[in-house]
This record gives structure tokens, C-alpha cells and sequence, in this order.
């Protein structure tokens, strides 16, 4: 398994929406949690955005589940970006 980092940006006027959405996006992340392949997430302290570290075979599988995300489905995220990491010292150094 490979270790991408995902960066979302929020939609413009997406407060609320992601306030509503939240306890359903957290409970669809811990799912991840729980199997070991979410290594680390949140926003990022301006809120335009966040940065998720996830584990996935490939960039198209997790693509494909990021699709499933309540913040995804409920068009609360404008901009996504999706980049392998090679983690080489640190907390993720052994998932590379």
C-alpha cells in the first residue's frame, strides 16, 4: 500500500453545510480509522480546507472512495487533490 495525501479545499459558503455533514463525514473517516488506513486528518486552521493521510492500493481506488465521503456527496468540496508520499523519517516513516 501506498501513502497519498489529499488535500480538500471547501466549497465557498459550505459552513453550514459541513456542520451538518461533519458527524456523518467523521463516522465515514473512523470507518477508515478503524482499518488502518487513515493515518492522520483535519482542517486546516484558516477552515478553507484540510489534509488527509490515507493508505490505498492505488490513486483510483482512493479517488473512488473518496467519492463516498458525506462531504463529497453533498458537493461541499471545491477542489481536491490527491498526492502519492513517500513518508521517509517521523510517525509515517514506516508506511513507506
Amino acid at each position: 500500500m501506498s501513502v497519498f495525501a489529499v488535500e480538500y479545499v471547501y466549497a465557498p459558503e459550505s459552513e453550514a453545510g459541513r456542520d451538518e455533514q461533519r458527524p456523518a463525514h467523521r463516522a465515514w473517516l473512523n470507518d477508515f480509522v478503524e482499518s488502518g488506513r487513515l493515518l492522520a486528518s483535519g482542517p486546516f486552521a484558516d477552515g478553507e480546507g484540510a489534509l488527509l493521510l490515507f493508505t490505498a492500493e492505488s490513486e483510483a481506488a482512493l479517488l473512488e472512495e473518496l467519492k463516498q465521503d458525506p462531504f463529497n456527496i453533498s458537493q461541499l468540496i471545491s477542489g481536491l487533490k490527491v498526492t502519492e508520499w513517500k513518508p521517509v523519517t517521523g510517525a509515517f516513516a514506516d508506511y513507506a
